[in-house]
């Protein structure tokens, strides 16, 4: 068995808990209860609820003008009861339109059979419960988790101390470039208390909390210890204490007055004007989106999720006919024990794609929740392969199998294990997307090219060929893949078509019994009524889609090192007879997408060019970005994995809302990296 060595950042640390003979929880790390031993569910209600104000303020949602969203945010997620009291209280009270944002940062997170035990205290909070638990990650290591509840409610939980997981919730650590662009309405100052945890009472903590609030925002913390106080009005906040609950003497009450004047700017991180930020002006709740793929419809899905009216422009007669086209996909991400940008973000995007399928694999059509065994086909794979074990350590996302039980799990003799991921399978690209689009607030046109993209005044024009007007709109997203290169605005992304060739193979007896999706250097599904979809290759340089023999013979060794047995089975005496699909991937140098807003190439050139001299140079100037002009292309073969979170990322961005990725990660799939990099190299 693979112990978790606790050396790993990616690894969870999670909570050490004992258990009273009342079933009560405590903290044996800081040696405090998790919540009062009188009424823990009171004492919430008590202290964050009435104190915020909060039956009043989700009532008056949306009257005279005001936003139909509010923002929450929390230190110490522990057993989740403040969350679930203010779930229940927002569908008590809040509008059915409204959206509630509740962020929460905890450093040592509850495992799921603890916290499963600690929630069955609260039988009146059961049926909030459940949907926090089958929504609870697979994986909880250090960084953002973003679950959804209902279109209604989102929970924000970020694994880190709580100074610095808030601090990832500001576009840089800039003080100049600082203020996001939404701002918490309620904070509930929760975790251990001042004595037991002096650590999370930090000034770093009350500065992230500076940064976050602003007018009307409201504080609530059990605590009446000094440092809190202190901290609190240093921030900016008027302090009040009142009657604390049950035994407890006194509270703080708190309300934001002022910025505070006393922020020291930092040394600043690089480019610090180029950072994610919306760009199109508060208010606007319609857009248009270029391309109905993977990408555009997670996005069109995400924004209309948040009420916004979308319209989808697609070039080709139907949508997902490019990329996103192949009859079967994998819902899969090459993971690494290396704590670097890119496997930090396909962690990230598998853990979310994961819980953010659910609802759309009970749909049969779409594909099936099959679990994918990722084979170890070589000794150095296998190696690689338990490092990544280990470094993910008690996490529910994966586990290494054996050859054994690898061909338990899969239905059919295998010769290798592998890592596990029960949470995967595959998806039929096309049937999901029409699911992602079957929405009110969706429309979408078909056999409409758009050739270019011109600014009018406040709004983007949609030419087609012959230069008429097809729509306008003044937030755009480019959905479009390599083609995104077509329009001005975007031709100076290194954005790369790489050719695919995928091989449908018959399903035989033997195969029909395959249970779950495996995949090495190639891939195969659980068969459906059309047989196999096998594949796929990687043909960079090449741009002729016509289907060729060797890829077809490629894509049958790569079968034949996944199993032997159904390569016998399945592959053809003759390949050249041979059906299967060819089209382009678009994905980038880095092999990261590119998520974000656009800037003005020519402009940022000027604006930026200092970097040539001195790359750690602060930029004082902000980056011109095109008013309301984004992009979300560059997912490479990882389309499935990678687009739920990069829409959901857009989607918060455009929205102006808590983003769920930390900051450097939303920095390393910002569109403007390339241009940077250029001046820095003097190119």
């Amino acid at each position: 068995m693979i112990e978790n060595t606790g050396d790993s950042p990616q690894a969870p640390a999670f909570a050490h808990i004992k258990w009273g003979e009342d079933g009560q929880p405590t903290s044996s790390h800081f040696g405090d209860v998790y919540f009062s031993r009188h009424n823990g569910l009171a004492e919430t209600r008590h202290v964050f609820l009435a104190s915020n104000q909060l039956t009043e303020r989700f009532a008056q949602l949306g009257q005279n003008a005001a936003p139909k969203h509010f923002t929450i945010a929390e230190t110490g997620f522990g057993t989740g009861l403040n969350f679930l009291a203010a779930w229940q209280l927002w569908l008590e009270q809040a509008p059915d339109d409204a959206q509630l944002h509740f962020i929460s940062v905890e450093k040592f997170p509850v495992n799921r059979r603890d916290l499963t035990r600690a929630l069955a205290l609260w039988p009146e909070l059961a049926s909030l419960s459940q949907q926090l638990l089958a929504a609870y990650p697979s994986h909880l290591g250090p960084g953002i988790h973003r679950l959804h509840f209902a279109g209604r409610v989102n929970l924000t939980l970020i694994i880190n101390d709580a100074a610095c997981g808030f601090s990832q919730l500001l576009p840089s650590i800039d003080t100049a470039y600082s203020r996001p662009d939404f701002r918490v309405d309620a904070w509930f100052l929760d975790g251990f208390a001042p004595s037991k945890n002096p650590q999370m009472w930090s000034d770093e903590l009350f500065a992230a909390i500076a940064q976050l609030s602003g007018p009307k925002t409201t504080a609530a913390t059990f605590s009446a210890a000094g440092i809190v106080k202190r901290g609190l009005q240093a921030a900016g906040f008027r302090i009040n204490k009142t009657p604390g609950f049950g035994r407890k003497r006194e509270m703080i009450q708190a309300a934001w007055q002022q910025a505070p004047t006393n922020v020291t700017p930092g040394k600043g991180e690089g480019a610090v004007g180029v950072v994610q930020r919306a760009t199109h002006p508060a208010g606007v709740k319609t857009a248009l989106v270029i391309g109905a793929g993977l990408a555009g419809c997670h996005t069109a899905r995400a924004l209309a999720e948040r009420g916004w009216k979308v319209l989808v422009i697609e070039r080709r007669h139907d949508i997902a006919q490019e990329g996103s086209g192949n009859p079967q996909g994998l819902l899969y991400a090459k993971l690494s024990h290396r704590d670097e940008t890119l496997p930090r973000w396909n962690l990230t995007a598998l853990n979310y794609a994961q819980q953010y399928y659910r609802p759309y694999w009970q749909k049969a059509a779409n594909g099936q929740r099959s679990g994918l065994i990722q084979l170890a086909d070589t000794e150095r794979k296998s190696q690689a392969l338990t490092q990544t074990a280990v470094a993910l350590g008690q996490s529910e996302l994966c586990r290494l199998v054996s050859a054994t039980e690898a061909t338990e799990l899969a239905g059919v003799e295998l010769s290798q294990g592998g890592l596990y991921f029960p949470g995967c399978g595959w998806f039929n690209p096309h049937a999901l997307c029409e699911s992602l689009l079957d929405h009110p607030a969706i429309t979408l046109r078909t056999d409409t090219p758009i050739a270019s993209l011109e600014r009018h005044e406040e709004h983007w024009q949609t030419l087609g060929p012959t230069g008429t007007e097809i729509a306008q709109a003044r937030v755009v997203i480019m959905a479009c893949a390599h083609s995104a290169q077509e329009f001005s605005q975007s031709a100076h992304l290194p954005l790369k078509p790489i050719r695919g060739q995928v091989s449908f193979l018959p399903a035989s007896d033997l195969s029909a019994q395959l249970k779950t999706a495996l995949c090495s250097r190639g891939y195969i599904a659980p068969s459906t009524p059309s047989g196999h979809c096998v594949g796929a290759t990687f043909n960079l340089g090449q741009s002729n889609l016509a289907l060729n023999q060797d890829d077809h013979i490629e894509n049958l060794e790569h079968l034949r090192a996944i199993s032997p047995e159904l390569h016998r089975e399945l592959a053809p005496a003759d390949s050249a007879s041979l059906e299967g699909r060819a089209a382009f991937r678009c994905t980038t140098p880095d092999y990261l997408p590119v998520v974000g807003p656009l800037v003005d190439a020519m402009a940022a050139a000027e604006n930026f060019a200092g970097l040539a001299q001195n790359a750690r140079r602060r930029l004082d100037t902000p980056a011109p970005y095109w008013p309301g002009l984004y992009i979300n292309c560059g997912h490479g073969s990882r389309g499935l994995a990678y687009t739920p979170l990069a829409a959901e990322f857009l989607a918060s961005l455009i929205n102006r809302e808590p983003p769920p990725l930390e900051r450097a990660l939303a920095q390393a799939l910002h569109p403007a990296r390339f241009l940077l990099r250029q001046i820095i190299r003097g190119q």
